[in-house]
């Protein structure tokens, strides 16, 4: 028997690639408005992007309004007319029909879904991130997909994974495990209800101050904690990487 019988499981960069997405996306983007597809180009993208998301966290913006601005904003900086919301639908529209998947996902999820309810707990726009998972085929492996647009909330807010638990019917909360690649909104988020926490970190970066119940570098490692949690936290195994 599974020790935790609920993973809550983020999907861009844990589950779905989405840098690979989001590349592609930009690429078909900038070329449709003629705009240069080159890495000065993309790294404005990425800083004016990055902010607007990180105002959304805060509350001081609507993700409608996030959509549009990003490319408003970047017309300007580049002094350039661009029709912000045309070239809005067209990236989101781009990247809804990306669904590549991060090394083992596919393989990871068909394995946890016959032990555990999996669902996936993720900011973002709900239509891409629907036909994103559905693409990837991961979608066969949910019981669940929230998604921060359609819950009124974003990661690391208590709202989104208070909504995932209570529709998934989850009432032994000290069984979940919240799984994802970003301290802020993943590890800090689950733990701000007082979830365990799994950090996914394939490219063996630093916690910092933020404490992680385990950290993995596969996803394939995931299998063995989530049966065999009690007897790893036992010898002492937890708040230090889980190895095979």
């Amino acid at each position: 028997m599974a020790y935790y019988y609920c993973l809550l499981l983020d999907a861009d960069n844990t589950l779905l690639d989405f840098d690979e997405a989001e590349r592609k996306a930009l690429n078909e983007t900038f070329t449709q408005f003629e705009l240069p597809v080159d890495a000065e180009t993309v790294a404005l993208y990425d800083r004016i992007n990055k902010g607007l998301w990180a105002a959304l966290d805060r509350g001081e913006m609507k993700a409608e309004k996030l959509a549009v601005e990003r490319f408003s904003r970047l017309g300007k900086e580049l002094n350039r007319p661009l029709d912000a919301q045309q070239m809005s639908r067209a990236y989101l529209e781009q990247l809804a029909q990306h669904g590549d998947t991060v090394p083992g996902a596919l393989e990871a999820l068909k394995e946890l879904s016959e032990v555990a309810t999996l669902a996936v707990v993720t900011n973002g726009f709900e239509k891409v991130q629907m036909n994103r998972l559905a693409l990837s085929g991961l979608d066969r492996y949910l019981d669940g997909v929230f998604v921060s647009e359609k819950v009124g909330a974003t990661k690391p807010s208590k709202k989104i994974f208070d909504t995932a638990l209570n529709t998934l019917g989850i009432e032994h909360r000290d069984r979940v495990l919240v799984v994802g690649d970003s301290l802020r909104t993943d590890v800090l988020g689950g733990g701000k209800l007082g979830l365990h926490t799994c950090w996914y970190n394939p490219n063996g970066q630093e916690p910092g101050d933020a404490q992680p119940t385990y950290t993995v570098t596969r996803l394939e490692e995931l299998y063995p904690i989530v049966m065999e949690a009690e007897e790893l936290a036992n010898v002492g195994s937890k708040n230090r990487k889980h190895q095979l």
